[in-house]
């Protein structure tokens, strides 16, 4: 005889809820992935479909004011690549430079707020989201009043001759900078929460077996905020080989960074050289991102 709980639902032998039942559930499921689906296929399947078949299409005329048509010209991709090489490699030293000095900086705060800050901890917090409450522009726009030539931190810089060009703005120390800054609570908050979660009892018993410091730090605290340090690392990174802003306002043009040519490409109608150069570099950054998981040991970030 059937086991019943509630009026009308039998379940089976054992207190397992019968096939049909398991099947019903299954269903629901897939039913209310659907929206979510149709938000990523509307916004983000078909926009970037179209910015592929974009980066395929062949010139009408010699000018972008000529038009373009459907092809399946792929030399768009060369051309822009080769002509725009050190935009490329001067985006990815910048963010790769700002990544390192982010988590220099981030690993030791973390680390405080974590295990040292105390009753203090929820106000340090609160203090590096603070930032986030004003704009993104409007911050950068700020660092380039604090960085001008007649400022203080420049004169200074230029008291003590550490400034070879006697200037910080319009170099890429200010665009190094700057990115730092902005990018810098995407590093501290996950490294927070990874460490967090460590048992303190871990790092007391490497300190009961004698291990120095730097040696517990090196072979347990480390390891263990591991996935903290991964993600960190690649929501710095990743924004930061894309960013137009810093470089526009901080620096030169001599410190364009790719961000800012596709910009100019979008602005100026040249949709195909400006949709490759999109598509190129998020192919990169994935490459990128795959073997610095891969190879940090944390494959299940993927």
């Amino acid at each position: 005889m059937a086991l019943t709980l509630t009026p009308g639902v039998p379940m089976a032998p054992g207190g397992e809820a019968p096939p049909e039942r398991v099947k019903r559930k299954g269903k629901t499921a897939y039913f209310l992935l659907i929206p979510g689906m149709a938000w990523l296929v509307f916004f983000f399947v078909i926009p970037l479909g179209s910015l592929f078949l974009t980066s395929l299409e062949r010139p009408l005329g010699s000018g972008p004011s000529a038009g373009y048509t459907s092809a399946l010209r792929w030399q768009n991709y060369t051309e822009a690549i080769s002509k725009y090489d050190t935009e490329f490699l001067r985006s990815f030293w910048y963010a790769g430079l700002a990544t390192i000095v982010c988590l220099i900086i981030s690993f030791p705060l973390a680390y405080f707020i974590a295990f040292r800050a105390g009753r203090w901890r929820n106000l340090l917090l609160v203090l590096i989201v603070a930032p986030f409450f004003c704009s993104f522009l409007i911050r950068t726009y700020a660092w380039k009043t604090i960085l001008a030539d007649d400022g203080f931190i420049t004169t200074f810089a230029n008291s003590l001759n550490l400034l070879p060009d006697d200037r910080i703005l319009a170099t890429p120390l200010a665009v190094v900078f700057g990115l730092v800054y902005n990018f810098l609570p995407f590093m501290v908050l996950p490294l927070y929460a990874s460490l967090e979660r460590i048992d303190p009892r871990l790092i007391e018993a490497a300190a009961d077996l004698y291990a120095r410091p730097w040696i517990g730090l090196q072979r347990v605290t480390i390891p263990l905020a591991m996935p903290g340090i991964v993600a960190g690392t690649l929501l710095t990174f990743i924004p930061a080989t894309g960013d137009f802003i810093n470089s526009q306002l901080l620096g030169s043009p001599r410190t364009r960074m790719i961000g800012n040519v596709i910009q100019t490409q979008f602005a100026r109608d040249a949709l195909p050289t400006a949709a490759a150069l999109s598509f190129s570099l998020m192919a990169v950054i994935l490459v990128v991102v795959f073997t610095y998981i891969r190879r940090a040991g944390t494959e299940e970030l993927l």
